[in-house]
């Protein structure tokens, strides 16, 4: 009877599994295998919809169209100033790892990173040599700026709040509501408020530099500020799930340790540093990974608020990806793009992954 009762959970086991696979391979899979075939191919995406014959199977040419060159080589003084930090680096990584001062994993990643960094910089072309896709370096290169700068915007503010608010009162729910409120705003609203904010003429910002004697900055057309522009738009939009995860983490911190902390004259900042920042510490990794994750993904803030310019400034993966299938036809060239797109969100996947099976 015990077996025949386990055989028929594995069977109703299988049975509500079987959809969700049917459904996950269907829509989730097949789409990237496809995807990882498109790119091996010279496809045209007009040419193909009238002609399935039409496309031509290339292997990693585009791949090398796309990420490499001809005649590129490589120096250790081509980029000092990011070189020699990825040097300090692997030297810190080494030293601190002897010392016992680091974990494992985290001279490893500490080394790893350090190692790219002066690795990747290197490349460059050579005499008579040229980078294939010249706008694709420096679309990756924007895209880095923006969750460079946007992560930890989000983050710190993120936090910052979650702490100012984690108390119950009437008030404190009211804010919460209004700071979350920005999260469920689709991407077109999002972007209109902040046109309308950064305009020179009538926006609340231009209005507050002349109210002091400033002159107003066009940020969606300067070169200099529109990236700044999209940061400070997606850090507003984004607060929200950061702010409600942190909070859930500063609830699950007992009382008693701030009491006892209390007693030796540890409160206020001190109290947050010192207690609410280490017991915070995966709540923050979680955050901080979502967020990279989540950010590496931009399209919509770009594509609405500066048409990824002035002068490619804004340009972003996402939106080189979509030009590049969609508008210049080269379906093939975008799906390679897109595969080097999965490859990084990956990484930070598997990194994400780790550290939950250091918190099990």
């Amino acid at each position: 009877m015990a077996s025949r009762s386990k055989l028929s959970q594995t069977q109703a086991a299988w049975l509500l599994l079987v959809p969700f696979l049917a459904t996950y391979t269907l829509f989730l899979v097949y789409p990237f295998f496809r995807g990882v075939w498109i790119s091996l191919h010279d496809w045209n995406l007009l040419a193909v919809a009238f002609n399935p014959d039409a496309k031509e199977f290339v292997g990693f040419r585009n791949y090398e169209r796309v990420m490499w060159g001809k005649g590129i080589t490589w120096s250790l003084f081509n980029a000092p100033v990011l070189q020699t930090l990825g040097l300090t680096g692997l030297v810190l990584s080494v030293f601190l790892r002897r010392m016992n001062r680091l974990s494992q994993f985290n001279a490893i990643a500490l080394g790893v990173l350090s190692g790219l960094l002066v690795l990747l910089p290197g490349f460059h072309p050579g005499e008579g040599g040229r980078w294939y896709d010249r706008r694709f370096w420096p679309t990756v290169g924007n895209t880095l700026i923006f969750v460079g700068f946007a992560v930890p915007g989000v983050t710190i503010s993120a936090l910052v709040l979650a702490a100012a608010m984690n108390r119950e009162t009437r008030t404190m729910g009211i804010l919460r509501t209004l700071f979350f409120l920005s999260q469920v705003l689709s991407v077109t609203v999002v972007t209109l408020i902040w046109q309308i904010m950064f305009s020179p003429r009538q926006g609340l910002i231009a209005n507050i530099t002349e109210t002091f004697g400033g002159t107003p900055i066009n940020w969606l057309t300067d070169q200099q500020f529109a990236m700044a522009a999209i940061v400070i738009a997606t850090i507003w939009w984004s607060l929200g799930i950061a702010m409600i995860l942190f909070l859930a983490g500063l609830q699950d911190i007992s009382q008693d340790i701030y009491e006892a902390a209390a007693l030796d004259n540890a409160k206020g900042v001190k109290a947050f540093w010192f207690i609410t920042l280490p017991n915070l510490t995966r709540t923050i990794s979680v955050v901080v990974i979502l967020q990279i994750i989540l950010h590496f993904q931009v399209f919509g803030q770009p594509h609405l608020m500066t048409q990824g310019g002035p002068n490619d400034s804004t340009q972003v993966l996402v939106r080189y990806i979509y030009q590049t299938g969609f508008r210049d036809s080269e379906l093939g060239r975008a799906s390679a793009m897109a595969v080097f797109l999965f490859l990084i969100m990956g990484c930070f996947s598997i990194i994400q992954f780790v550290l939950g099976r250091e918190k099990d």
